[in-house]
């Protein structure tokens, strides 16, 4: 899939939105992709999470046992990932403000996993998900993410493999272009700015 088609995907989902958006790391920025809403259609999101399984290395995909994902952004992404490499799929969580393994979900000590995001921007989300599911036995081998929001620049720690790479830039708060700051800002994403 090319990105082409992967943007073609997120506009017939209506999920590429342009106006001025907080983002989950708190950085601003002008275009967003609504991950959920390209998610919503279950075909959709077999055929994404089908060709960003292929751009991960057949020798780190055939070690994947599980793909885990953060809550709640990545829970549909990583279920899809799951499908595509015939694999279970978990999620971390944060009831207490730290992700953790819950529910039930177990990783056996050592256990070979994907690390699997919806957009990844600054890469703190998913480090912090690597650390619970580090913490919880397993071994990740490698991130993923349908989007990738830093123009190439988030260090997850792990070898990471995006469907798409954006080249959007962001912005804080206090240092917007003027063209920004006079737009209203909206927060599409799941959780509290940082």
């Amino acid at each position: 899939m090319t990105d082409d088609e992967v943007l073609a995907e997120f506009r017939a989902a209506d999920a590429l939105l342009e106006g001025h958006f907080i983002l989950s790391s708190g950085l601003r920025s002008s275009r967003y992709l609504q991950c959920a809403r390209v998610l919503m259609d279950p075909r959709r999101g077999a055929r994404l999470a089908e060709a960003l399984a292929e751009r991960i290395p057949a020798e780190l995909r055939n070690r994947i046992s599980a793909v885990v994902s953060p809550a709640m952004g990545g829970v549909i992404a990583g279920h899809e990932m799951a499908r595509a490499l015939g694999v279970e799929a978990m999620f971390v969580e944060r009831p207490t403000g730290a992700f953790e393994l819950r529910r039930g979900f177990r990783l056996e000590q050592g256990q070979e996993v994907l690390m699997m995001e919806d957009v990844v921007t600054t890469g703190l989300s998913s480090r912090e998900a690597i650390k619970a599911i580090e913490a919880a036995g397993g071994r990740v081998i490698a991130g993923a993410a349908l989007v990738d929001r830093s123009n190439g620049a988030a260090d997850i720690g792990v070898p990471f493999f995006p469907l798409i790479r954006l080249d959007v830039p962001t912005y804080e708060a206090d240092a917007l272009p003027p063209e920004l700051a006079a737009i209203p800002a909206i927060k599409p994403g799941s959780r509290a700015a940082a």
